[in-house]
């Protein structure tokens, strides 16, 4: 009998429909938004049935909370790929700076849909467990890469203060709202003079 799951065609093969219903729900939203997201049509581009997202994600919530995960995943991966050896506070800080911004320009229906809190659970746990893990790598920076775990409470405004000060230049400038002169957010000057204003230096490491 050939199942959902066992059929073969070009979107997946057994065991791979989870990531093929991704992948198509990514193409959806890449060309319709989050408001314009579409279960069902996600379903169709992954040659299944309507039906067939509800035994993997539940409702389309949960679709969309997945790709969020894997979204916030992805941007992990990315921060922590830079090299940060032989820089100090304030290049390490910028060098990842530059990274995230890098990313949101790269995946902007992504970077759009991992802060739409009201689309999806955003307290699960794998979800919670990725962006403690964005903010982890941030903190790290500034702390130092052999510091400690990630701190809780008053030790994390500092890391809070420059992720939202990135993390706002990015919305801004990827909307088109502040130095519409640059192309592209990655080449304009004014985030590394914004990172400059703030008081970056080494924290204690206990």
């Amino acid at each position: 009998m050939v199942t959902e799951e066992s059929r073969t065609g070009d979107r997946y093969h057994h065991g791979n429909l989870r990531a093929a219903l991704l992948d198509s729900a990514l193409e959806v939203l890449t060309e319709s938004g989050v408001a314009g997201f579409s279960m069902r049509e996600a379903a169709r581009r992954a040659g299944v049935s309507q039906s067939a997202p509800k035994h993997h994600f539940g409702d389309t919530g949960g679709l969309l909370g997945a790709l969020a995960t894997r979204a916030y995943r992805q941007l992990c991966e990315r921060l922590e790929a830079v090299e940060l050896s032989g820089r100090d506070v304030r290049e390490r800080v910028a060098a990842l700076a530059l990274e995230y911004v890098a990313f949101a320009r790269d995946n902007r229906a992504l970077f759009d849909l991992m802060w739409r809190m009201t689309q999806f659970d955003y307290n699960d746990p794998e979800l919670a467990e990725q962006k403690h893990r964005a903010l982890g790598a941030l903190d790290r920076v500034l702390r130092g890469t052999d510091a400690a775990q990630t701190a809780e409470g008053a030790a994390l405004v500092q890391s809070y203060a420059v992720w939202s000060l990135v993390h706002g230049y990015t919305t801004l400038a990827l909307e088109g709202a502040i130095d519409e002169e640059a192309a592209d957010p990655l080449t304009s000057d004014l985030l590394p003079a914004m990172l400059r204003l703030v008081d970056v230096h080494p924290r204690d490491r206990r």
